[in-house]
């Protein structure tokens, strides 16, 4: 199997198989005058889905790209319900269900073992986010208590560690109908579009091969911001710990780099690093966990001190960027743990 097992946590049912027979998004049969997928990459990211009926043509270009790299993404789904989407709809097992009915849609058996996975799975979710000028891209949204509104814009953020995961669903991203309604919990919703690039008002899109991440890293600043903007822990034996530690943050980093990226590090300066900024505070995660799990978020800057190799200060800030798509900490695939690198500026 593609992610095989260890802990997990539970979701509800999903509802696998839907969409798979739905009509490709057409520019000239569905009325659709922009690209369901967005962005203009560089060369290293892959092309962007310019409508069309997602010929041969198109998809041997994303199979040739996703084979000869092994890439990260960071894909922003703009979402619009039809029906209001009511609190107790919006927790991250009922996202996480709505992610596996995606990829169900296009592949049941991997559907499946991403459904019985107990290991770290290859993917991290954010909670559902109601576009509101920016306010909910450093400070998303986890917990509701009133419905969200039908015909209100919305976005999701669904990042995949495995490109082999994304080559999979590939049918899918070429094939997604705007018409096409999914089903979170009593609510149906539609895809609108799908961002794979950073925008100018949203920065959590983004794709580029562990390759890039490694090669651009700096060998000299020693400075590492981090925005934890949904709630972060940690498990420690029995239990969780919200406190980000730097060996709890660049351990969990470290972890999935060396599981995904095929550039492992055999070690990295823990010693060496050491918080010099937190604006943090302690947040109650989504109540439907049981025992009500408690996480950190807000802003923290780590430094490296004293002498430090080249090579050593490359491989944290490889890790520190990409922490926008692994997150951090546990339960990052029902909504906790996001976590993107921040410059100073905007801190």
């Amino acid at each position: 199997p593609l992610i095989k097992g260890g802990r997990g946590d539970r979701h509800p049912p999903y509802q696998g198989g839907q969409g798979g027979s739905t009509p490709p998004l057409s520019r000239g049969a569905g009325g659709i005058d922009t690209p369901l997928i967005k962005g203009d990459p560089p060369a290293y990211r892959h092309p962007p889905y310019q409508g069309g009926q997602g010929g041969s043509k198109l998809k041997s270009i994303f199979n040739l790209i996703i084979t000869s790299y092994l890439m990260p993404y960071s894909l922003v789904l703009n979402l619009t319900p039809r029906s209001p989407i009511y609190p107790n709809f919006l927790t991250g097992r009922h996202l996480h269900a709505l992610f596996l009915t995606l990829v169900s849609s296009v592949d049941q058996e991997l559907g499946n073992i991403l459904h019985t996975a107990e290991a770290d799975k290859a993917f991290t979710l954010s909670p559902l986010q109601m576009q509101s000028g920016g306010k909910t891209i450093n400070s998303p949204q986890w917990r509701y208590e009133r419905p969200i509104a039908p015909k209100t814009p919305c976005w999701w953020r669904i990042s995949l560690l495995d490109d082999r995961l994304f080559g999979k669903l590939t049918s899918l991203w070429l094939n997604l109908n705007p018409k096409h309604p999914w089903h979170l919990g009593s609510a149906d919703l539609v895809i609108t579009s799908v961002l794979a690039t950073p925008q100018s008002v949203q920065p959590w899109a983004n794709s580029c091969t562990y390759q890039y991440l490694y090669e651009n890293a700096s060998e000299t600043n020693r400075e590492f911001d981090f925005l934890f903007a949904t709630p972060v822990t940690f498990r420690q034996g029995k239990f969780d710990s919200a406190l980000p530690t730097r060996e709890l943050v660049f351990n969990s980093l470290l972890n999935r780099w060396n599981r995904y990226s095929a550039i492992p590090f055999d070690s990295i300066v823990l010693e060496s690093i050491f918080p010099s900024f937190f604006d943090i505070q302690t947040k109650l995660a989504d109540e439907a966990y049981k025992n009500q799990s408690f996480g950190c978020v807000g802003e923290i800057h780590y430094r490296l001190l004293g002498e430090v190799e080249p090579a050593k200060i490359k491989a944290i800030n490889a890790l520190a960027d990409f922490a926008l798509y692994a997150g951090v900490g546990r339960k990052t695939t029902m909504g906790m743990g996001m976590t993107r690198r921040i410059s100073k500026d905007k801190r």
